[in-house]
Parts: C-alpha cells; structure tokens; sequence
C-alpha cells in the first residue's frame, strides 16, 4: 500500500470529502422528501412512525455491522452498502410509477436504509482510519464535518424544490445519482493507503460481547464514547424542543427560531474548521473542557431572553464543532484498528437508543418548568465532563492519549 501526501495536497481525500458532501445533500432532500410525503399522504401519526421506521432495524443491524467492519474489507462493505442503496431507491423510483406514492413504500425504503446505514457507518470509520495520516485525522475530522453540514443543508433547500417539481421520485432520482457517484468513486479511485489488524473470526455474538469488554478494559476509549454520547444526548433535546420551548416562551416567531438554529450551524462549522490546522498538545483534555463550556452554555438558556439565547447557540455551536472535531480525531487515532467498527456501532446504537428517552426526559422537565429542563441537561454534562477531564489531567488509565496511535 502507499502512503499518505500531506492533507494539504491530498486531492483524492478533496475529493472523496466533497462528494460525501454531495450525498449528504441527497440525503438530506430524500428525507425531506419522505417527511412532506408521509405528512400530506397520512395523519401525523403515522407521519412519525414513517419517519422513524429506520431506527429499529439500523439498532438491530449496527452491532452486526461493526462485527464486519472488522473483519473484512470496509471498502468492499461499503461498495456493496452503496450498491443496494441504488438499488432500492431504483425500486422505489419503479413502484412510483407504477402504483404511485404509498405509505407501505415509504415504510418499506424507510427499513431498507436503516438497515444499509447499520453496516456502511462502521465500514466508513474502519476505512477512515487507513486514508490519511494520524497527524492528519483532525484535518480530516473537521473539513468533512464542515462539508457534510453544507451538504445537508443545501440538500434540505433542493429537496423542497424537488418535491414542488416532481414529487418523491424526483428526490429519489437526485439521491440515486450521488450514490452512484460515490460508488463510482470507492471502486475507482479510493484506496486504503496503510495496513490494518483484521479482527479475529470468532463466533458472532463473541465477537459483539469482546466490543463492550474493550470498552470495560480501555479507559480512553470509554471516555471518548461516553463524551460523544453527551455531546448528542444532552444537546441536540435543549438544540430541538428546548430551543422550539423559548422561543415561544419569549413571544417570538419561528424566524426567530431559525435565526438561532442558523447562529449554531455557523458557529459549528467555524469550530470544526478550527483544528484544521491547530493540534494542541493535549487533544482529549481539550476537547473535555470543550464540552464542559459547552455544559454551562446549555444551562444559560435558563435565562429566558433571547441575546443570551443568541450568545448560547453560538457558544454551543464553536464547542461542538470544535470539540467534536477533536475527539473524533483522537478516537480514530486511539481506539484499536480490529475494533473501531465495533466501537464505532455501539456509540451509534447509544445515540439511536438513548435519544428518544433524553428528548422525552428534556420534555417532562421542560412541563414542570423551561428552566429547570436547561439547567438539568447542562448541568450534568458540564459536571460529568468536567469530571472527565479532571482524570485525564491526572493520566487516568495511564495512557499518553497525546501520541499513542493502535494500527
């Protein structure tokens, strides 16, 4: 295998990091697309339950994935994800124009993509780890963070316009062309440039129980999944219903609340962008007391009045980003190379599993009192982040998490 140019100079990674972005933006406009398809076809019940049918199955799938992930090829996993991805969204573009738009269809695509996310998610962290440099992962964390929510968001912008010109099928045709491009791309061009330990092929549910040992065993790796786990849990239910909560709560309009949504995604995105180039000598601590601002900013909300409100999102946002980025890197750099898929699969399933009960919890507390619910979620994690950081200031584990990297 060769090696790694400088990222700088890197213009297959360029390139493999614009054109995730690009399907990022399909994505985005094919999920649009099934939400106004389920609202306008259905009652808002089943609206939702379209809307959510991949969780299930994408949980039941991801730790099956990870197992792969680590024992064969992620590249090969991935080319083959991709392919029945155009598959179905192929079949879907068919059954629309023979039946038309149903909800069993939307059900039934909605299943077929959980499932082909479970196994191409770790894929694409195995295969990350063997593109570009250790000293690079930042670079790469962060400049494909910053892409991917360009990407989204003007997939959300071109989904509306899709679904105004040629309904469902027109946002299912947009998708399938940038997964063909991006299939296109993986067989042709991407390579993995440095080796990797495959993971031994031991029974499958030996394997799923030896991801969690690690996690037990490894006190970096822990911390790193656990950190990211709150990143989500703690934000994104104070970012979603709690943020939609205040601004009404103040009297305000939904400009409004598009307003402090797009100071966050800005602020994300310049706080990706951040550790493009700057390393601090200690990533995991800095990215722990990161969060810990990121903590406190959630609690400000508590305040009830929209500058502070403004000044939250754009704090929650630089941190976020910033914070993100830097964790990211240090978990590909940290966590052992016959494991990430693994490891990668569990933190996805926490997110998938555990979001639902945080953003039920945000909203029980936010009935009693707004306030409370802010101050609860942002509290806790500025506590138990600060707490982390703490150790890894003392070397907890005894683990220079500054220069190891496990291939």
């Amino acid at each position: 295998m060769s090696t790694a140019p400088p990222f700088a100079r890197d213009r297959i990674i360029h390139g493999w990091i614009g054109l995730k972005s690009l399907s990022d933006a399909g994505d985005a406009a094919w999920t649009l697309a099934v939400a106004w398809t389920a609202v306008t076809t259905a009652s808002p019940a089943v609206a939702g339950l379209v809307v959510t049918a991949s969780t299930v199955p994408r949980a039941i799938t991801l730790l099956v994935g990870g197992v792969l992930a680590d024992r064969v090829d992620p590249r090969r996993l991935m080319l083959g994800t991709t392919i029945a991805r155009i598959g179905i969204l192929v079949s879907a573009i068919i059954a629309i124009a023979l039946i038309g738009e149903s909800i069993a269809l939307l059900f039934a695509v909605a299943i077929a993509f959980g499932m082909c996310d479970a196994l191409f998610e770790p894929s694409s962290a195995s295969l990350t780890r063997q593109l570009v440099r250790p000293d690079d992962f930042a670079a790469l964390a962060g400049l494909s963070q910053t892409s991917s929510r360009l990407g989204a968001l003007a997939g959300s912008a071109l989904g509306g316009i899709l679904v105004a010109a040629g309904g469902l099928a027109a946002a299912a045709v947009a998708n399938a062309a940038t997964y063909t491009a991006v299939l296109l791309y993986l067989a042709f061009l991407l390579r993995a440039r440095f080796p990797r330990k495959p993971a031994d092929r031991i029974p499958m549910m030996r394997a799923i129980g030896d991801g969690f040992a690690y996690l037990r065993r490894d006190d970096l790796a822990r911390g790193l999944v656990l950190s990211l786990l709150g990143l989500n849990l703690c934000v994104s239910p104070a970012m979603s219903i709690g943020l939609a909560m205040l601004v009404d709560h103040l009297g305000a309009t939904s400009a409004t609340l598009g307003a402090l949504e797009a100071v966050f995604g800005v602020g994300a995105m310049l706080g990706a962008l951040v550790f493009v180039r700057i390393r601090p000598p200690r990533p995991a601590l800095t990215g722990f007391l990161l969060l810990v601002v990121q903590g406190l900013a959630v609690a400000s909300f508590a305040v009830e009045a929209a500058p502070a409100a403004f000044m939250s999102c754009a704090v929650i946002g630089v941190t976020a980003g910033a914070a993100s980025t830097l964790l990211s890197a240090l978990f590909m750099r940290t966590i052992a190379s016959d494991r990430i898929g693994r490891v990668s699969s569990i933190q996805r399933l926490g997110d998938d599993g555990l979001m639902p009960v945080a953003t039920g919890a945000f909203g029980a507390l936010a009935a009693g009192s707004l306030p409370a619910a802010f101050l609860t979620f942002g509290g806790v994690m500025a506590a138990y982040m600060a707490v982390t950081a703490v150790r890894r200031a003392r070397g907890a584990g005894g683990r220079d998490d500054e220069v190891v990297v496990t291939r």
